[in-house]
């Protein structure tokens, strides 16, 4: 059983990492796709730069100033690749709300041969070299290397013909990094459902080179080729966008609503507002109505304690951090306390601290208190040219420099 890895719940871990990798940021194409003990030789930030602990521009900042564009460039694309995905979920999330629908029908309608499968595939013991352990060390350390995510969906998909939705379940319930954007959508890559007609399938001499032969599925043991899975066309809106009047049509006592999405509220465009209070609640059913282990949970309670104790710091502000039962009323009796007259926050992303965050503002809007949802430019920029395939989006991040 492999050991925790350290992903401490705080900025100044994640900064500290950054710094570790930096040096080693030229040899990332090279080294990228090799799974060896310890991911010593890929970042590991993706824990932090998924509750934006860690800013996105910040780290490409950061590797860009240490190396040429060319020596980082593939890095640089893995950053924008999380990017990308999450804007392309903002223009089709019914892709979310189907997969949410569909994990609970699934599990209830599967065959006492496909339950077996699935108890087996979860406990890391179908007797397939790699998966078992990889099964495993999600579990202990809330982490996977991203090739090990890729060869675990296809052998999930293909060779133990279980549904990729409860796969992608199984993933959001114990990465630490779990995206609903990057996990949901990365599984129907894999399935052959994101870009239609292309599949992934994993095959056992990869999977010896990349993890230099510690892991060497048998002749037979994987599915040598994808079975076709279909679904209806996704329909496709317009995201959507920040007012950008914001500032001048709202005035007044104001309070700040911080939450696991983003967490670095003291840099950027918030940095210079001027808050009375701040509320960082833990909404308590959280977890379950999101299908988080508790280890999950309580990592993502834990950051969130630390991105509130900097914002309250540097805001001078009063922070009010306690569980509740119902967030959308607990923030409700708290603006009427600091008697708010609006409340500010970036607005999340399709997933479930959004359904929260609509809940949120409709409580507000019935106390007749204002909220303004805000949006960092990074995603203003980059949303719009989410609409397609990566590498179209990719050549409008590169022309704009």
């Amino acid at each position: 059983m492999p050991s925790p890895l350290d992903f401490l719940p705080t900025r100044a871990a994640a900064l500290a990492r950054l710094g570790e990798f930096l040096p080693a940021a030229g040899r990332y194409a090279a080294d990228r796709n090799f799974v060896r003990p310890g991911h010593e030789n890929i970042s590991r930030l993706s824990p932090w730069v998924q509750k934006r602990l860690l800013l996105e521009e910040e780290v490409v900042a950061a590797a860009r100033a240490r190396w040429s564009f060319e020596a980082v460039e593939k890095f640089v694309q893995e950053i924008y690749w999380r990017t990308y995905w999450k804007g392309w979920l903002e223009h089709r999330p019914e892709a979310w709300s189907r997969w949410v629908q569909a994990v609970p029908r699934l599990r209830d309608s599967l065959s006492a041969g496909q339950r077996s499968t699935l108890e087996a595939a979860l406990a890391g013991r179908t007797g397939i070299a790699g998966f078992d352990d990889w099964a495993q060390e999600l579990v202990a350390t809330g982490y996977l290397h991203n090739h090990v995510r890729m060869w675990f969906a296809s052998i999930w998909i293909f060779t133990l013909k279980l549904p990729w939705e409860l796969g992608a379940a199984f993933f959001y319930e114990h990465l630490l990094d779990g995206d609903v954007a990057s996990n949901t959508l990365s599984w129907r890559w894999v399935a052959g459902l994101q870009t239609p007609g292309k599949t992934y399938v994993a095959r056992a001499d990869n999977i010896a080179h990349y993890t230099n032969d510690r892991h060497v599925p048998q002749a037979g043991q994987l599915a040598g080729a994808a079975f076709p899975i279909t679904e209806p066309a996704l329909p496709k809106i317009a995201p959507w966008t920040e007012d950008p009047l914001w500032s001048k049509a709202e005035e007044g006592r104001a309070g700040l609503w911080v939450h696991p999405e983003d967490l670095a509220v003291e840099r950027g465009e918030l940095s210079g507002g001027k808050f009375v209070a701040i509320n960082a609640t833990w909404p308590k059913p959280m977890a379950k109505k999101a299908g988080w282990s508790d280890a999950v949970a309580n990592w993502t309670q834990a950051v969130l304690h630390d991105g509130a104790s900097r914002a309250g710091a540097h805001f001078g502000a009063d922070v009010s951090a306690e569980a509740s039962d119902e967030l959308a009323a607990t923030l409700v009796d708290w603006a009427q306390k600091h008697q708010l007259k609006r409340v500010v926050a970036y607005r999340p992303f399709v997933g479930p601290w959004l359904a929260e965050a609509l809940a949120i503002e409709s409580a507000l809007a019935q106390a007749g208190i204002a909220i303004t949802w805000r949006r960092r430019p990074w995603d203003t920029r980059l949303f719009p040219h989410a609409t397609r395939g990566y590498f179209p989006f990719w050549e409008k991040v590169t022309a704009a420099g």
